[in-house]
């Protein structure tokens, strides 16, 4: 365990907190602003207490999701000093733009939306949650757009600095802002959030349906969810399509070893069942295959040429057996998503929807599923995309810091993981607590937020 191999545990295991925060903040920000819109729309009083009700979900997972996606970017500094130094001028330009503009926009109107009610014009206020929505979806684009440029690297030129050491310079902020990767990256990401806060409001409305509490509340809650839900997943599955297209292009080690391809070939079957063997270089099972599948999902061409992980030298491929499995498992829970959100769509039309007790209880132990399956995606993205911190152009094992020790490593990473550990913690505590608690219970003094009536 030296200090490379620490490091990358500190900074996945950070980053896999701080995305527990992220995806719900997306999608639940995005809902609550439909609530109070409609609220605004038809004066009916229980789009309004499904905005506050929600918000107040919303409010504690972001307010302890700033907390954990603060301390992230200290780690550029610390940690990977070297990878800093190396790409700092382009990387630090998207997070700079993500600090001063969305995350500004989303903390100032935030505060308007928690205290302005009856303070503004409903209209106003209605804004406030909109414009804290557009923040956050902003904010996560300026970062994808970031992780695109180290998943394919444009618009730079490497050169030598007063010292005599290479770093990379940006010449083409343009080629940054239209990578295509960060893009598909964006709305495969933010597509999964929605889906995240979908199936976390069906959820908590299927918990309150069975027991009888506010049904015709938490009804439409839930229909309002699964509608945003099932296009949400449908919308997954197109990005996510685009995304292994883009993969195919400039990361082909990345799809061979989502794949488990071995050697190079056209019309590249997907067998449904497929257990792969490093250490052989081979497939060590092979079952039930439909033939071309894989060329024709990567190339959109069933006779398209899939490179195979023997085309790599040993050190340029990526860990085969997380990168695949990750990538099976993720595929397998967004159809099983899509499918369930589906079914709610469906059933929620019914008069009788709550006495479907089987399905509201899968839907209830549903609500983890997004959030696997989101961080299972970024296992695929970053574990597939190793042994490149920025690919093809530096190595994860060269960007980190020549100057911490094991011992100081070791030490920062206990401290985040109790620190994480205990916020994500605190964080399911509160939202159970008040989930529980329903539109009409006291909620305890977080905050308070009364409606203006009429």
């Amino acid at each position: 365990m030296d200090v490379l191999t620490l490091s990358r545990w500190q900074f996945a295991i950070t980053c896999m907190f701080h995305f527990i925060f992220v995806p719900l903040t997306l999608g639940l920000s995005i809902l609550t602003a439909y609530f109070e819109t409609r609220w605004v729309q038809t004066n009916d009083e229980t789009w309004l207490r499904m905005a506050k009700f929600w918000g107040k979900l919303f409010l504690i997972n972001f307010s302890l999701g700033v907390v954990t996606g603060i301390t992230m970017e200290f780690q550029f500094g610390m940690n990977w000093a070297e990878y800093s130094r190396y790409v700092g001028d382009i990387f630090g330009a998207p997070l700079a733009i993500e600090a001063t503009v969305a995350f500004f926009l989303e903390s100032v109107f935030i505060g308007v939306w928690i205290f302005g009610w009856d303070r503004i014009s409903k209209k106003a206020h209605a804004l406030s949650i909109w414009l804290v929505a557009l923040g956050t979806n902003l904010s996560a684009l300026w970062i994808l757009l970031a992780n695109g440029w180290m998943q394919h690297p444009v618009g730079y030129h490497l050169v030598t600095d007063a010292m005599g050491q290479i770093r990379a310079e940006m010449i083409d902020f343009g080629a940054l802002l239209t990578n295509a990767n960060g893009w598909y990256k964006f709305f495969h990401t933010v597509t999964s959030g929605y889906v995240v806060a979908a199936f976390f409001v069906m959820g908590i409305s299927a918990w309150h349906l069975l027991r009888k509490s506010n049904p015709d509340f938490f009804k439409r809650s839930f229909r309002t969810a699964a509608i945003f839900g099932l296009a949400s997943t449908i919308a997954v599955v197109a990005t996510g399509d685009f995304s292994a297209i883009d993969v195919a292009k400039h990361q082909p080690a990345k799809l061979a070893a989502m794949e488990s391809v071995w050697d190079t070939q056209k019309g590249v079957d997907f067998f449904l069942l497929l257990v792969p063997d490093s250490d052989a270089e081979r497939n060590s099972i092979e079952a039930i295959g439909l033939p071309k599948m894989v060329s024709l999902l990567a190339f959109h061409n069933p006779d398209g040429e899939v490179k195979g992980l023997k085309d790599f030298p040993r050190d340029l491929r990526p860990p085969v057996a997380p990168t695949f499995w990750s990538f099976r498992v993720m595929v397998a829970l967004g159809f099983y998503m899509m499918l369930m959100a589906a079914i709610g769509v469906w059933l929620s039309k019914k008069p009788d929807f709550a006495d479907y007790g089987l399905f509201l209880k899968i839907m209830l132990f549903s609500i983890p599923v997004p959030y696997l399956a989101g961080q299972l995606g970024w296992v695929v993205a970053e574990v597939g995309r190793q042994p490149w911190i920025v690919y093809g152009v530096l190595k994860t094992a060269d960007g980190v810091s020549r100057s911490i020790s094991t011992g100081q490593v070791v030490g920062s990473l206990l401290g985040f993981t109790l620190f994480y550990g205990s916020l994500g913690v605190l964080d399911v505590y509160l939202l159970t607590k008040f989930a529980k608690k329903g539109p009409d219970g006291d909620i305890g003094g977080f905050i308070k937020m009364e409606g203006r009536r009429g």
